[in-house]
């Protein structure tokens, strides 16, 4: 593994959250990717399409991560809106991992290539806790 970072959810309010983090703790973000900059077709309203799909804050040598979950995909509880995220070595590594963590659990989004770069998957785990996997090259 490389890393083990924590992604916080959000019902819309990711980049105010990360600016108020930002404005504590200093620094600068080094990824905000939008709902609308997804490749291919995305039948978005206006609102939906500013959203954040992907923040990135490093945090001493981890990084928060942050997401506004899309319209349809769930529910944003405050204390439970957060996810842990590995970053890790290959996708065999990726593979294993993720289904090992999937076993008597749920998966929300196989792990397969994605648009962005990465060999990536979510999944709730049998314990109720929601897993990120990515690797990238």
């Amino acid at each position: 593994m490389k890393a083990v970072n924590i992604t916080l959810v959000f019902d819309g309010q990711t980049e105010a959250a990360f600016t108020f983090y930002r404005s504590i703790f200093g620094d600068e973000f080094s990824n905000v990717t939008r709902m609308k900059d997804m490749p291919g077709p995305t039948p978005l309203s206006a609102e939906e399409s500013e959203k954040i799909l992907h923040m990135a804050y490093p945090v001493g040598n981890s990084v928060l991560m942050g997401m506004d979950m899309p319209k349809g995909r769930g529910t944003v509880n405050m204390g439970n809106n957060f996810m842990v995220t590995l970053d890790t070595s290959s996708e065999d590594e990726t593979t294993q991992a993720f289904n090992g963590l999937a076993e008597g659990g749920f998966v929300m989004m196989p792990v397969a290539h994605q648009p962005w770069g990465a060999f990536f998957g979510m999944l709730t785990d049998k314990f109720g806790i929601q897993w990120m996997l990515s690797y990238v090259k």
